[in-house]
């Protein structure tokens, strides 16, 4: 038995397991903020990196990173990010710079502004879209492939 032999035994040396903490912050593109389910919060949200929200949200929330709005999730705001993924129920404007994902069984009721959208089948969108370039707001589109003609 290698716990009261002499030998030791190298799996012993190695932590069973790990702080979640530590697994978070360690991988990239992994929820670094969660409000779990049960959670109630009321504000302004500003963040870096990825947050992800399960529980209920009422306010404003400010980013250039991803949200997620997990299934279940209930969210009156006001919000901008980089990125938004939209499984729950969000009522309220979305401003994204890079694209916005709205997965079944998603439910918005506002408006859109975005130069990308992905739409499940079976979501439910109340509202008006916008879609155009919002990094380069104000520039000339790019010329059409083979030059510009003269």
């Amino acid at each position: 038995m290698a716990l009261l032999g002499g030998k030791k035994d190298e799996s012993s040396s190695k932590p069973l397991f790990r702080r979640e903490e530590e697994s978070v912050s360690q991988r990239s593109g992994e929820v670094h903020t969660l409000l779990g389910k049960g959670s109630e919060f009321e504000g302004k949200l500003t963040f870096e990196g990825q947050v992800r929200i399960d529980g209920k949200f009422q306010g404003q929330i400010i980013t250039k990173d991803v949200l997620v709005i997990g299934d279940g999730a209930k969210v009156q705001a006001e919000i901008q990010a980089g990125t938004v993924i939209i499984n729950g129920q969000v009522e309220g404007n979305v401003k994204a710079t890079q694209i916005i994902e709205l997965k079944t069984p998603g439910r918005v009721k506002g408006n859109l502004e975005t130069p990308s959208l992905s739409m499940d089948r079976g979501v439910i969108f109340e509202g008006s879209l916008k879609m155009e370039n919002l990094g380069t707001a104000g520039a000339r589109p790019p010329p059409p492939p083979g030059g510009e003609k003269k």
